[in-house]
């Protein structure tokens, strides 16, 4: 120990550049000696305990050549390859440099020459590419640290590739820090500095680190401790999306057309609400096939529920041709729901999940582990590359949302141009959309397209009317003259002439040509047709279709109307009258032969709206007053009742 180099503080707090009470109150860090001094007692630093960079630049400042003549090699030498590199090419530009000065008259000419001659990388353009610039004052100093030797180790960089022990944090002042800057708040690494310094210095502290020595360890911090610090800061899902290492799945291994993966997403674009004729987002449930990438069938709802979701299962099988073998599903509620998987207690009463139906296995996702869903990544790029494009785009959250939805942004609210299309109109832009998709290559297989890996699939014969059990909404409705009316459209069908009852329609969103009829009980009863409209002046200024469609509706009326009368007198030829008791029967051919005679100016009292109603429709109005009263009460609550009644 008595044979090793000690400084004094003086020197070591002319290093650092503090003040020698600094050096004093952090002692502790260093080996040191006591010395008697005039004055009194001090205490000097031994040379090895200090910093490398602060030894290295105390050997270039105080230590003459002769002391570096005794000096040891270095004992550590476990650095990276890339600094030996560099202490060989110094030993080289030095040896170069004093090789050629020794034959110059004039040393410091020759300095200037040599060097910008280097710098400008005409001379020795090899060496200048590992070390950059270099100044007189450099070589000088590597000429003081080699001395008389040939020992490249010596000019190694001390650069900080080990452990950050060599900080001069204490263990006090890290733990205040490192409880900041690891706090579930997220505290920015300069706020949490100003943070700890702030404590240190309500507690007295007399010397408080700089803030380039706590963000040298905080970056040390982070990147020796990324684990702790994301889990900390960040929580459990960021750590196992960023540090955890993923699963990666062997896509070979199943067939296109095999695994399908739902999901549900909330579109990023207002469409108009076809209940309400308001701007709405809607929701869009896919099916995407696992092996194509290609999105196989989709339904959009304005809220997700199990009819919407297996709405989608329809159109994807329709699409697809086959029935796949597995789904992998989301985990939320909607997809969890008893209807749509099937329960022990349906069993018991005769009912089964639509998928065990199907002959389908569901698989489902963990909670809150989106990557396990490769319909996100899809879901990512439907954002990118098609929302973004349309006049509706409303942004995926608050701070990024378009300008034009931003406070005083007059000039984005004036060149914006006003466009909310409909659910059809969406589902006619995703298709084309979609279109483009499948015709790039497929991510799981280069050499084909999506669309051609969509094509190899072996089609099954599949019965679409085996699937309408899967079709999105029901809803009850009544027949009226025109049929079923919904969304402001009529449907009609043959089959619902004469009848005035209450039914069940079911209906997808993404098809409104028609919708299906069920009675009350469940029995299908028909498919109903959306009702085109008919040209006013079809003869006079309509084209050859519209006289065309014209003439074949009041076709349709002359038929509909001849199979009533043609039952009507069926029913008056069967001479029921024969058949009833003869009491009946003469007072019936009393009535016949004394017909009562009607006088219009004479009306009976009606003790009821509804037997004024009756007599009107037999005897007919005979007056404005009466005709006014039989189309006010055919609109009014008693008369919808006097219809239910009827049938």
């Amino acid at each position: 120990m008595d044979n090793e180099k000690y400084i004094t503080i003086k020197e070591l707090a002319e290093l650092k550049g503090v003040s020698t009470r600094a050096i004093r109150l952090s002692r502790k860090k260093y080996t040191t000696r006591e010395i008697t001094v005039k004055g009194g007692k001090s205490f000097e630093i031994l040379l090895s305990s200090i910093e490398p960079e602060l030894q290295e630049k105390y050997f270039s400042k105080f230590v003459s050549t002769y002391e570096f003549k005794q000096l040891p090699a270095p004992t550590d030498f476990h650095k990276p390859d890339k600094a030996k590199i560099i202490a060989l090419a110094r030993l080289d530009l030095l040896n170069l440099w004093k090789q050629e000065r020794k034959n110059q008259q004039n040393k410091t000419q020759f300095d200037k020459d040599f060097l910008s001659a280097y710098n400008a990388q005409v001379l020795y353009p090899e060496i200048y590419a590992k070390l950059g610039n270099v100044s007189i004052g450099t070589l000088q100093r590597w000429k003081r640290i080699l001395g008389n030797g040939n020992n490249y180790e010596l000019l190694i960089p001390n650069y900080h590739y080990e452990d950050y022990s060599r900080t001069c944090l204490t263990d006090y002042e890290k733990q205040i820090f490192l409880k900041l800057l690891l706090h579930p708040n997220k505290f920015s690494i300069g706020k949490a500095i100003s943070l700890t310094q702030y404590v240190l210095k309500t507690q007295g502290a007399e010397y408080i680190p700089a803030p380039p020595t706590f963000r040298r360890f905080a970056n040390w911090y982070k990147a020796n401790y990324f684990d702790k610090w994301t889990l900390l800061r960040d929580g459990e899902k960021a750590l196992k999306e960023d540090v955890i290492p993923h699963i990666k799945r062997d896509i070979s291994k199943i067939e296109v057309g095999e695994v399908l993966v739902a999901d549900g997403k909330r579109l990023n674009f207002q469409v108009i609400n076809p209940f309400t004729g308001k701007p709405c987002r809607a929701t869009l449930i896919g099916f995407l096939d696992w092996k194509s990438t290609a999105l196989i069938g989709y339904e959009i709802m304005i809220e997700e529920n199990t009819q919407n979701i297996a709405s989608a299962l329809r159109n994807a099988i329709l699409n697809l041709g086959k029935i796949p073998k597995f789904i992998y599903l989301d985990n939320g509620r909607a997809f969890r729901s008893k209807y749509f998987v099937g329960s022990t207690n349906f069993n018991e009463i005769g009912l089964k999940g639509i998928y065990e139906k199907l002959g389908i296995s569901t698989v489902f996702a963990n909670p809150y582990n989106a990557r396990a869903k490769v319909i996100e990544r899809f879901f990512l790029e439907m954002q990118e590359s098609f929302e973004k494009l349309l006049p509706s785009y409303i942004g995926t959250s608050i701070e990024n949302k378009p300008a034009r939805l931003r406070r005083n942004e007059k000039l984005h609210s004036e060149i914006h141009k006003e466009f909310v299309p409909t659910i059809q109109q969406t589902i006619q832009m995703i298709n084309s959309w979609l279109e483009y998709k499948n015709s790039l290559p497929c991510p799981n297989y280069k050499t084909k397209s999506i669309q051609e890996m969509l094509d190899s699939i072996e089609k099954q014969e599949i019965n679409p009317r085996e699937l309408d059990d899967l079709m999105l909404a029901q809803e009850i409705k009544t027949i009226t003259s025109q049929g079923i009316r919904f969304l402001k459209s009529d449907y009609y069908n043959d089959a619902l002439y004469g009848l005035r009852q209450k039914v069940i329609i079911k209906y997808s969103l993404f098809d409104l040509s028609y919708i299906n009829i069920y009675t009350i009980t469940g029995k299908f009863l028909c498919r109903a047709d959306r009702i085109t409209m008919t040209h006013p002046l079809a003869h006079y200024t309509g084209e050859v279709k519209d006289i065309e469609d014209y003439k074949q509706k009041i076709q349709k009326q002359k038929q509909l109307k001849n199979k009533t009368i043609k039952a009507c007198k069926e029913f008056l030829n069967d001479k029921e009258e024969e058949k009833l008791p003869p009491q009946i029967i003469s007072k019936i051919e009393i009535k016949k032969e004394k017909p009562a005679k009607y006088n219009p100016a004479v009306k009976p009292l009606f003790k009821t709206s509804r037997e004024k109603y009756e007599y009107l429709m037999e005897h007919g109005c005979t007056c404005n007053d009466d005709r006014v009263w039989l189309t006010e009460y055919k609109e009014s609550k008693e008369y919808k009742q006097y219809e239910t009644d009827i049938c």
